[in-house]
């Protein structure tokens, strides 16, 4: 089973918010994501709707 992930394969990060542009997620979330267990997954996941409105 592929983990789930919020990557749009845009991948940008912004020099202000340090969030990629595409999935919002930080450099370290995507470094790590690989590694994290599903549950951690998705509770950055849930945390991504915040993250866009505070664009």
């Amino acid at each position: 089973m592929k983990p789930s992930s919020p990557c749009i394969n845009i991948c940008r990060i912004d020099p202000a918010s340090r969030l990629c542009t595409g999935c919002l997620r930080s450099i370290d979330e995507i470094t790590r994501w690989g590694r994290m267990t599903e549950a951690e997954r998705r509770a950055i996941m849930a945390q991504l709707p915040q993250r866009q409105v505070a664009d």
